[in-house]
């Protein structure tokens, strides 16, 4: 008689180990029988939290754990998670899912822990009864998505600004999954707004996988101008949301200093607190009036 301990290195290999046909050759055997194969469940799981892969099985026979054998693979057959005939088995589970699943016995799902954004793909539960040989009497597949909230974009000026000079500005946000599909910037002058697209960079992580953008844009204030309140849009995937930085504040603000004296500009840059909303710079701008 062949010796129950199994190592799934492939579904088919169980196949042959234990001599039961395929899935499919097996529903047409034994009519009551379950599969799911024919359409995947779609899961969304956030970056470093945990994903719940179920396994559907009606059980309508209320056939007893002690008689199943379940587990998971995923889509390069590797094994998650095994429960053998009422017990936790960890012999075959790949290094990489060690330590972090847990089997939800009332729900039949699975619950893996830390997920990573290469952990994305298919999975696929298997149900076995032994009666006596292991047959084949449900299966069900999964497809896995990972997603990474961006943080909030920040606008930052990076040269000096002046009142006839060119505000060079950058805006970044990082730490986000999946490719971002677009940044740009909204300039609000005389209560119009202008959209204004950068010029955009995107570095992903080679590790985490996670993705960084950034843009930066000139901005001229025209001379006629005395306010310009900047901000900048995130367009992300899956869910078409768009990420609002805080609003960042150019005020020209003019003063009179004594006759004869040298028109004078001076910078000052408001840089928030963490829970300051805005970001504000004031340019000075000091005027005589012309005389002999």
């Amino acid at each position: 008689m062949m010796p129950m301990a199994l190592v799934y290195t492939s579904y088919f290999q169980l196949r042959n180990e234990v001599g039961f046909s395929s899935p499919l050759a097996s529903s047409s055997l034994i009519p009551t029988f379950h599969f799911s194969d024919a359409a995947s469940l779609k899961i969304q799981a956030y970056f470093n939290e945990t994903a719940v892969l179920p396994c559907q099985f009606p059980n309508t026979q209320n056939i007893s754990r002690g008689e199943l054998v379940l587990f998971w693979q995923d889509q390069n057959n590797l094994v998650l998670y095994e429960f053998y005939l009422g017990k936790e088995k960890l012999v075959n589970v790949d290094a990489k899912y060690r330590d972090r699943t847990t089997f939800d016995q009332e729900n039949w799902t699975l619950r893996l822990h830390n997920v990573q954004i290469k952990n994305q793909g298919s999975y696929r539960c298997f149900i076995h009864r032994k009666m006596p040989k292991l047959l084949s009497i449900f299966q069900m597949v999964s497809e896995l998505t990972v997603i990474a909230n961006y943080s909030k974009p920040e606008i930052v000026p990076v040269s000096n600004i002046t009142r006839h000079s060119d505000i060079n500005l950058t805006c970044s946000s990082g730490q986000g999954y999946p490719k971002p599909t677009k940044m740009y910037f909204l300039l609000n002058i005389d209560n119009s707004t202008v959209v204004r697209d950068g010029v955009m960079q995107l570095f992903q992580d080679n590790v985490t996988e996670l993705y960084t953008i950034s843009t930066s844009l000139s901005v001229s204030v025209p001379d006629d101008v005395n306010n310009v309140t900047i901000s900048c849009v995130l367009q992300t995937e899956p869910m078409k949301k768009q990420l609002v930085s805080s609003p960042f504040y150019i005020e020209i603000i003019k003063m009179e200093r004594e006759e004869r004296e040298d028109a004078e500009e001076r910078v000052k840059i408001h840089v928030p607190e963490q829970n300051d909303d805005e970001v504000q710079c004031v340019v000075h701008h000091s005027e005589t009036p012309s005389g002999d």
